[in-house]
C-alpha cells in the first residue's frame, strides 16, 4: 500500500502514527506530497476529489481518503488488539477524544490563517479569537475527560499528533495549569511511533 503523505499535516501523521501503533506501518510506501488550499496538486486530485492527504492507495482497490477512514480500515488489518474500540463506552470515548483531535487541527488551521497566511488586509480578527476560545475550551474539556487508564485507542493518537502540531506551529500552548493533558501528551511523545513520524516543513501556498 501507499500512503499519500505530507510531513507537516496532523491528519497524514495521525494515519501513519496508527499504522505504527497497529503493527502495520512496514507495509506502506510513504510518499511526501504539497496541498494546500490554494496549490492543487494533481497527483493527489486524481485519487481524492478533495485534493487532500491523507490517500491510502491499495493495489487493486479503490483509493481510501481521510485520516478518520484510513484509521478505521488499517485497524481492520492486524491481529493486535483493536484501536477503535468495537461497542461500549469505550468506543464512544475513543471517538468523542478522536472527534476533538480533528476540531483542534481545524481550529488551529483557521487561526493560522486569520495570524500568517491570509493576506493582512483580508484577516478577520474576531474569526481568529472565536477559534481561541475553540482551542481554550477543548483543552480544558481533555484535562477533565481524558482518559488515561484504559488502553491505547484511536483518539489517543489523534489527540497526541493534533497537540504535537499545535506546538509545532506555536499556537496558543495547552500545558498551563493542565497538569494531567500535559503529562499524558509528554508521555506518548516518547512512544516509538511519535519519534518515528516528526514533524518538519512548512505550508507552501
Amino acid at each position: 500500500m501507499k500512503l499519500l503523505y505530507q510531513t507537516h499535516s496532523p491528519y497524514a501523521r495521525k494515519a501513519l502514527v496508527f499504522a505504527h501503533e497497529a503493527g502495520l506501518a512496514g507495509r506502506l510506501e510513504v510518499l511526501h506530497h504539497e496541498t494546500s488550499p490554494t496549490r492543487r496538486n494533481d497527483a493527489v486530485f486524481a485519487e481524492n476529489p478533495l485534493g487532500k492527504v491523507p490517500v491510502l492507495l491499495r493495489p487493486g482497490l479503490p483509493p481510501i481518503f481521510d485520516s478518520d477512514v484510513i484509521c478505521a480500515y488499517l485497524d481492520t488489518l492486524h491481529d493486535r488488539a483493536p484501536l477503535i474500540p468495537e461497542q461500549g463506552e469505550a468506543r464512544w470515548q475513543a471517538l468523542r477524544v478522536q472527534a476533538i483531535a480533528q476540531g483542534l487541527c481545524d481550529a488551529g488551521i483557521a487561526v493560522r490563517w486569520e495570524t500568517v497566511r491570509r493576506p493582512e488586509a483580508l484577516r478577520y480578527p474576531p474569526l481568529r479569537e472565536g477559534y481561541l476560545q475553540k482551542l481554550a475550551a477543548s483543552y480544558d474539556w481533555l484535562e477533565r475527560e481524558l482518559d488515561l487508564d484504559g488502553p491505547l485507542h484511536v483518539g489517543h493518537v489523534a489527540l497526541a499528533t493534533a497537540l504535537d502540531w499545535l506546538a509545532f506551529r506555536g499556537l496558543p500552548a495547552f500545558r498551563d495549569g493542565r497538569p494531567r493533558l500535559t503529562d499524558w501528551f509528554e508521555a506518548f511523545l516518547a512512544r516509538d511511533s511519535m519519534r518515528a513520524t516528526p514533524l518538519s516543513g512548512e505550508t507552501q501556498d
